[in-house]
């Protein structure tokens, strides 16, 4: 969850590591810090405050130093993190980095260790005075302790003896002042990327981090440590057993892409964004001619498509609402059983796994801790499992071997907008092809064909109506409280509209299928609950207009985001959407809901792109 920076190399070490955990804002933190090697000391800088606030007092720290004539404190060596709290809470004394009692050794770490007690109670035990209330401040103390009392003993054996100790989840990179040359890191559960440059070298949780100054990058795996020095590095595994040659792979992505550019923040851009998206995800994947697509990335062939009884998403947040529109697409167009399940809750309930089943393990980041779990449970039980991740080289990428990749390009903001309208699309394409090996016609599947090819101009032309939204998110953001009502294919769009609301502008909100308002939910309706009601142009469109009926007779105020028409005066708000092949249609209404909650969020004041409690790739449980 949280942001990981290192550097070694020549340059000052202070920007690089400030401008790192400036790209890595996003992924969600409380409180920012820094160590650097500068005259054979580490000079610490910590913030409970932003990465604005960490640059500013380096910058003052360093004004300090000048005119007292003790120096700039500048280095070639250093790490930086940006913590989201976990253990204790979110204070300066809690930042990373977390250092020993002589200030040798500096650590900063993602994840959670889970017997953190028992070794701050043996450090304790042995006369270690404790400051913080972290996990990570236990490490720093036993690393120290391995390499006082062996003046022979390597870093990256050090690191891996307390390693061995240790249970739970880790991302870190440690440094010594004995050792100024070398940063040593190590992955287990929590993402580490290496960074390739030219007698430099990088390290960070994120490629976001690197890519202004390289595009070389090394992804360690689970179980690996590696040590880096300008010039060169090696990795080993945690057991000791080599873990092969490690080739750099080119990322494909570039600094500019991480830029705001026109707009004021992420979320925006992103939204904007979905229309090349969208040709991206569907570029060479349409096949006319045999009206399907072409998912080679899947490594299926029809027979073992045609093998395939049932399909199941695996998703967190976003990603399962998304797994959820996918699941009734692959109902629609394949005739094949499918759902969606929250990958949170999958290992934990010892699942049945059927060796006929698809499983498709959906993650933005490719790295969410709890996803990646349920795909290795898979493995372990041979389960069939693809991936589908925007980040390729990413965990779950990689332990699944092949899948889909989404091609939405980086996103940057907590809140996923482009991302969820690609995976909602690769779904689609996946119905689609799982429909041609089986009974969708080639009448059928042309008609799908067209209707995902047309889908980039008609999210352009909801996006052509922001104002229209704005305005309407304008006159019902005092709202307390929301409901979002769906029906059947309106179903996993009302939840994942519910939740973008929620998450940006901490308006509480609840989705719910329209036949069960009448089930208790109906209790709640007042003039002061607004209910955004999803209307397809499909064959429930009386039944739609009924719910809203109903709504309105208890005095709630509706919004009507719809693709049919409506009568004159239904809703107290209406926003349209194109018409598009009714399968299709879920994927438009994303759109607007996403609009919806960013102007409201935007009248509210809130901090869009960073909101509050929330990061954007979860890798603790």
């Amino acid at each position: 969850m949280c942001g990981i920076v290192g550097y070694v190399g020549k340059r000052d070490a202070i920007p690089v590591l400030v401008e790192g955990l400036h790209r890595l804002e996003y992924r969600g933190y409380d409180s920012a810090g820094l160590a650097v090697l500068h005259r054979g000391r580490l000079a610490v800088t910590k913030t409970s405050g932003r990465v604005q606030d960490l640059r500013d007092k380096v910058a003052a720290t360093a004004s300090g130093k000048a005119s007292s004539g003790k120096g700039s404190g500048k280095g070639s060596i250093g790490i930086g993190h940006t913590r989201w709290a976990t253990h204790g809470e979110p204070n300066e004394i809690n930042a990373h980095p977390h250092t020993d009692t002589a200030g040798r050794v500096a650590i900063v770490h993602n994840g959670i260790i889970e017997n953190a007690e028992q070794l701050r109670e043996q450090l304790t035990a042995s006369g270690v005075k404790l400051v913080s209330d972290t996990d990570t401040e236990a490490l720093a103390h036993l690393i120290a302790a391995e390499l006082t009392g062996d003046d022979s003993m390597s870093l990256e054996d050090a690191v891996v003896r307390v390693l061995g100790a240790v249970e739970g989840a880790y991302g870190l990179v440690v440094l010594d002042t004995k050792h100024p040359d070398q940063l040593v890191v190590a992955r287990n559960g929590s993402p580490i990327v290496l960074g390739v440059g030219e007698n430099e070298m990088f390290v960070a949780s994120d490629v976001s981090a690197l890519v202004r100054y390289t595009r070389q990058v090394i992804y360690l795996e689970d179980g690996e440590v590696a040590t880096i020095r300008a010039n060169d590095f090696h990795s080993t595994s945690l057991n000791g057993a080599a873990a092969g040659e490690k080739t750099p792979m080119l990322v494909d992505a570039d600094a500019l892409d991480y830029e705001l550019g026109e707009f004021s923040d992420y979320m925006s851009k992103e939204i904007h964004e979905q229309p090349d998206a969208l040709r991206r995800a569907l570029m060479g994947r349409l096949d006319e001619r045999f009206a399907t697509a072409r998912l080679g990335g899947i490594n299926l062939d029809a027979r073992q498509l045609r093998a395939i009884r049932q399909v199941k998403f695996l998703g967190c947040g976003s990603a399962y609402y998304a797994g959820q529109m996918g699941a009734h697409l692959v109902e629609e167009l394949a005739r094949i059983p499918a759902d969606a399940e929250p990958a949170s809750e999958f290992r934990y309930r010892s699942p049945v796994v059927d060796p006929d089943t698809l499983y498709v393990a959906v993650s933005q980041s490719g790295e969410t801790s709890d996803t990646l779990m349920a795909v290795q449970e898979l493995k372990r039980k041979g389960g069939q499992v693809i991936g589908a991740v925007n980040v390729v080289g990413s965990a779950i990428g990689r332990e699944c071997g092949h899948g889909i990749f989404l091609h939405a390009g980086p996103e940057v903001s907590v809140a996923s907008t482009k991302a969820l309208t690609n995976m909602a699309v690769n779904f689609a394409l996946l119905a689609l092809l799982l429909g041609r090996v089986r009974d969708l016609s080639a009448a059928h599947g042309e008609r799908i064909v067209e209707g995902l090819r047309n889908l980039p101009d008609q999210v352009g032309r909801i996006l052509a109506a922001e104002a229209e939204i704005a305005s309407v998110a304008a006159q019902f953001a005092g709202a307390e409280r929301m409901f979002f009502i769906g029906r059947v294919r309106g179903w996993p769009v009302a939840r994942e509209g519910a939740q973008k609301l929620k998450e940006i502008s901490y308006v509480h909100a609840e989705a719910y299928q329209a036949g069960e308002l009448k089930h208790g939910p109906l209790a709640l309706i007042s003039p002061e609950m607004p209910s955004v009601v999803l209307i397809p142009s499909d064959d429930l469109v009386a039944k739609n207009i009924s719910t809203i009926e109903q709504i309105k007779a208890r005095g709630g105020p509706v919004i009507a985001v719809t693709s049919a028409d409506l009568p004159e005066g239904l809703a107290d708000a209406v926003i349209s959407v194109p018409k598009a092949e009714p399968e299709l249609e879920p994927i438009l209404f994303n759109i607007p809901l996403q609009m919806l909650a960013y102007h409201a969020a935007a009248k509210l004041g809130r901090d869009i792109d960073k909101p509050r409690n929330l990061a954007k790739s979860v890798t603790v449980e």
